[in-house]
């Protein structure tokens, strides 16, 4: 066996809006299931969503719009100073890049601001805000932030600045009375879409500026969309479908260098060239930086300037890559020496001096170990003040439970997925508490064991070029429009290595009634040691093109994987013993020894959890529990009986047949009924022999060893044929007839090379029949249960 990672479950069908789809519109059922499931379910939904999906909203149907469009014009007519306040991460990187464009086209007199994330924190702040003031702004523009800065909309009014707050974030019960609010979630709005981004409303902000829809700035504008987890549908699907599009065909110079030092070729952009290249770097920047550097990258029209912009783009993200390593080392520490995760259904850790530009990022990674809800808090004991950053996980609202603390957070903002907040260093503890509290009452256990949503069980033989073609016209892929991941159950592997520089990856082909699928794992190349030849897979991902030397075929990323029967590793042959430790996994192994001899040597290699069954009868071998068990068989039994007892009704997870033997009997000769009746006429008609002077050299003559001699007379011996003193065989003339089996040495002989043939010799195929039959209980063993009781 070999577990998946998290727990597959197939998402609901209605089986009935799926035929009616694929009746309509000539889709596969597959494709059709995948709008379904997305709420997707009439034929004029799917033909929107995949064709027709091409208009934007009036943007005045924003609730203050108009108002807020009548003051920027105004401005700009009077040359007023225009402050444009924005956020450190990419979604206000972006949104302070789409709005510096516009008002610069409308020849407004606009600057920006964007707060330094460790000295000033997130959103507005009373000090920049004066700071403003008295270089005599006299409108100020927040984008993707605003909507809590209830006491800086106070101030900037008692500055005499006029504020305009467009944001995306979940509002507080208390809004800002600025001069007027753009949001589509502020009670009373009637937007029709609800789940832009910071730059989507940014962006819509300029499209009433300009009076048209800003086709120029979409590739700005789905960076923003992409980064900040929305929802990929509505004006969100709008924005990066063609924004994706303007990349690819991009003239902006930032954006071109960007791409050209991540390697990213211009014609293959999608929404993971988003998500995974130019987020990453932008939002380094302001991880460790001023964010600024972001923005002048996105705005500069100087191929020189953009180059160098880029190049400290690139060195800040190598840099933020080997922070985020160290410190997701140190917080994994912190929660297993004293906030472990059996006990913490939402861990809360914190250190003084890691870095608040990547606690988010830290977060997230303890949310994928332990699939809890954690925040990560860098510490300033100097001010008693820890600055924070929240991840979940379905079914905890980060933003409505923060909501409940609100006591302890004086400045937090956020969405049910993730959140940031600043507080007072001595309520770290309440606030890990009361967290707990609300996750015991909303979080189930069920609730903290990771689960995968699925789209599809599919045959290989459905899988083709077409099907994934057609299935690509769903893109661009993201929050509420997943890529449809699948699973391919119980096929047979043609080929499996690792691959990779440090053999991290994972390679794989299977196949089925002809039909052959490729498969990548990222990061799974430790499981080729985890599945035998024989295994039939199970495989969890998502279908892709694999294009190369012009060559188009269909492949599986693998995300996950599974082996639902037990499974046989042959290690026979020599194999040394660090080799074995090193290979079987720890978890519930257990070492099966027949020979007490070598049990010294095993327990100086033995873990802690290692246990040891010295096998030394029939009935010791019934009474072993090895279900579940990775069960190692280091030697060979005396008798076939032990190993069918020891697995009879059995169900362990894996068995590695080591089955050392020193020296084997089975290439040495097996005397036949014609070798004894050879010997036993020798034996008439020469009389009394003397092994101890003879025996090599009638085992010479016949070709056979010299135990082999003595075998025969030892037989001849419990058979009453012979008597043996000092190494003289004598035949007894009297002596009545007997078959060769009554003798127990004969039988024990034959026995031990019967083991040998079915165990140690046998091809794997031969091997794994046998321990299937021996569970089921079906494996013949002809010799006597006493003999080995």
């Amino acid at each position: 066996m070999l577990a998946a990672k998290t727990r597959w479950k197939m998402k609901p069908f209605d089986q009935e809006k799926i035929h009616s789809l694929v009746n309509e519109m000539k889709m596969t059922p597959f494709v059709a299931s995948m709008l379904v499931n997305r709420g997707i379910n009439t034929v004029e939904a799917a033909r929107y969503f995949l064709f027709g999906e091409n208009e934007f909203h009036d943007p005045f149907l924003f609730q203050g719009m108009d108002k807020a469009v009548a003051r920027i014009q105004a401005a700009i007519q009077k040359q007023e100073a225009i402050l444009i306040f924005g956020d450190y991460d990419a979604d206000g990187v972006s949104s302070t890049t789409v709005l510096m464009r516009t008002l610069n086209d409308l020849g407004a007199n606009v600057q920006f601001y964007i707060p330094n994330r460790f000295t000033e924190g997130y959103g507005p702040n009373e000090k920049a805000f004066r700071e403003a003031a008295a270089k005599g702004i006299a409108l100020l523009i927040t984008v993707d932030t605003g909507i809590a800065a209830v006491h800086e909309a106070q101030v900037a009014k008692e500055l005499g600045m006029d504020l305009i707050i467009t944001d995306h974030h979940e509002p507080g019960p208390v809004l800002p009375d600025a001069f007027t609010l753009i949001h589509p979630k502020i009670p009373g709005s009637t937007y029709p879409f609800r789940d832009l981004a910071g730059v989507g409303v940014a962006f819509k902000l300029a499209h009433a500026l300009y009076g048209r829809v800003p086709e120029h700035l979409l590739e700005i504008a789905v960076i923003g969309t992409i980064a900040d987890l929305v929802p990929l549908k509505g004006e969100n699907r709008l924005i990066a479908k063609r924004g994706l599009e303007k990349l690819k065909s991009t003239a902006n110079l930032g954006l071109r260098a960007i791409l050209k030092l991540a390697g990213a070729n211009p014609k293959s952009i999608d929404e993971e060239t988003v998500g995974f290249t130019l987020a990453p770097r932008i939002n380094a920047v302001g991880r460790l930086e001023d964010a600024d550097l972001a923005v002048h990258l996105l705005l500069t029209d100087d191929q020189d300037e953009a180059e160098a912009l880029a190049h400290q783009m690139e060195s800040l993200n190598k840099e933020r890559q080997q922070l985020v390593a160290a410190m997701t080392e140190e917080a994994v520490e912190e929660v297993e020496k004293n906030f472990p995760a059996a006990q913490n259904r939402v861990l809360v850790v914190g250190k003084e001096n890691w870095n608040a530009g990547v606690i988010g990022i830290v977060a997230s990674k303890l949310v994928e170990k332990y699939y809890r809800p954690a925040i990560v808090l860098s510490i300033d004991r100097e001010k008693g003040v820890a600055k924070g950053s929240a991840r979940s996980i379905p079914g905890f609202d980060l933003f409505k439970n923060l909501s409940e603390c609100r006591d302890l957070l004086p400045h937090f903002g956020g969405h049910p997925m993730a959140a940031g907040m600043t507080m007072n260093l001595a309520d770290v503890s309440e606030l890990r508490d009361r967290l707990n509290q609300q996750a015991m009452e909303h979080l189930t256990a069920e609730d903290l064991i990771p689960i995968t949503m699925l789209d599809a069980e599919m045959e290989l033989a459905d899988i083709d070029l077409a099907l994934i073609e057609e299935v690509n016209l769903l893109a661009p892929f993201g929050v509420e429009n997943p890529k449809p991941k699948i699973i391919i159950k119980d096929t047979a592997i043609s080929s499996i290595r690792k691959i990779g520089a440090n053999q991290t990856h994972l390679k794989l082909t299977i196949s089925e009634n002809g039909a052959n699928l490729d498969g990548v794992g990222f990061g799974l190349g430790a499981l080729a040691d985890q599945i035998s030849p024989m295994a039939k897979i199970s495989l969890m991902g998502q279908l892709a093109i694999n294009e190369w030397n012009n060559i188009r075929k269909p492949q599986i990323f693998i995300q996950d994987l599974a082996v639902q029967d037990w499974q046989l590793f042959d290690y026979r042959g020599g194999m040394r013993m660090n080799s074995i430790f090193q290979s079987v996994p720890n978890e519930k192994r257990k070492w099966i020894v027949f020979q007490e001899s070598l049990m010294e040597e095993l327990k100086k290699k033995l873990l802690t959890d290692d246990e040891v069954l010295l096998i030394q009868s029939a009935e010791v071998a019934k009474d072993a529990d090895l279900d579940g068990a990775n069960a190692v068989i280091v030697d060979l039994p005396p008798a076939r009986v032990f190993l069918s007892e020891l697995f009879t009704g059995k169900k362990p997870a894996r068995i590695y047949a080591w089955f050392y033997k020193e020296n084997s009997d089975f290439f040495s000769t097996f005397p036949t009924r014609d070798h004894f009746k050879w010997f036993y006429g020798l034996l008439l008609k020469k009389g009394p022999i003397d092994l101890n002077r003879y025996g090599d050299m009638l085992a010479k003559k016949r070709g056979w060893s010299k135990e082999t001699i003595f075998f025969m007379s030892q037989v001849f011996s419990e058979l009453d044929f012979v008597t043996i003193n000092n190494g003289f065989v004598t035949i007894k003339r009297q002596a009545q007839k007997r078959d060769l089996t009554d003798s127990q040495t004969y039988r024990k002989k034959q026995e031990q090379y019967a083991v040998e043939s079915e165990l140690l010799f046998s091809p794997y195929q031969q091997l794994k029949a046998w321990f299937d039959q021996a569970m089921q209980g079906s494996v013949k063993v002809e010799e006597a249960m006493e003999e080995w009781t």
